[in-house]
């Protein structure tokens, strides 16, 4: 079934295992799909796969945290097709930058700010200059922002990542208000921990070594939360971002939508 049929997607930080596994699945369900990041070669590789399977991708070298080259790129896509339907920023960061697993007393203000200003501020540019250029295409799309569960969860040591999740909620209810009368919608993905990525299994491998404990018992921990035996995936993830991104997507719009399979410790 394809739900995104002739639609124009951009996917920001196509290099990571998210927006990868987003971009794969827009093309999938029909969508022309622009893969960017500031790797090229990656989005290269991302773009010849989706090809390969018979999807439409193109690459392109965008730093999301670089207005300027934000605004030129979207405006190439606008100019090419006529439209800009959807647009989807899975950047992140690292825990380490990020001060996460470090007490609020020890980790230092730039650690704190890191993520509100990398996270936060990347979605913030990408979703306002993508809603310019939906405004002055008379595109009614879809703007898809990305967080994590720590926005709902009481996880000590996560002062940044948390207050960052938290700020991307807020920003996504603010757009939504302010973007719906040009029909453009605006929603956020929450995404839980997906054991399957390198970025959590490397994290609660340091975690485990910090704590003095192996990592199967570190990650007992983690699953311990986890209502259904059923684990959120990348896959789950991304059609779950591909149904937001479709006609019947609207019925979300302006809401955090969390894709964790259920956890006791999430609001």
């Amino acid at each position: 079934m394809e739900m995104l049929k002739n639609k124009v997607a951009v996917v920001f930080a196509a290099s990571g295992e998210i927006a990868g596994a987003v971009a794969r699945s827009f093309a999938a369900h029909g969508a022309k799909v622009y893969v960017t990041a500031r790797n090229l070669s990656a989005v290269k590789a991302l773009a010849g796969e989706i090809n390969e399977a018979g999807g439409q991708a193109e690459p392109g070298k965008v730093d999301a945290l670089n207005e300027t080259e934000i605004e030129t790129y979207l405006h190439k896509v606008v100019t090419g097709n006529g439209k800009l339907d959807i647009v989807f920023n899975g950047i992140g960061s690292y825990y380490k930058d990020a001060g996460s697993g470090t007490p609020s007393t020890i980790a230092t203000f730039e650690q704190f700010l890191n993520p509100l200003q990398r996270i936060c501020g990347s979605q913030f540019l990408t979703a306002r200059v993508a809603a310019k250029n939906m405004i002055q295409s008379g595109s009614q799309g879809t703007i898809l922002l990305f967080n994590a569960s720590m926005a709902k969860t009481k996880t000590p040591n996560m002062a940044g990542f948390a207050s960052a999740c938290a700020a991307i909620e807020g920003l996504t209810r603010v757009m939504a208000a302010e973007f719906g009368k040009h029909g453009i919608k605006v929603m956020c993905l929450c995404s839980g921990a997906i054991y399957e990525s390198h970025k959590i299994s490397e994290m609660m491998g340091d975690f485990s070594q910090q704590l003095g404990i192996s990592w199967e018992d570190m990650n007992a921990q983690y699953r311990k939360n986890d209502i259904l035996s059923s684990e959120m995936t990348l896959k789950k993830l991304a059609e779950t971002a591909t149904f937001l991104a479709s006609e019947n997507g609207v019925v979300f719009n302006s809401h955090i939508v969390d894709v964790d399979c259920g956890k006791f410790n999430v609001l």
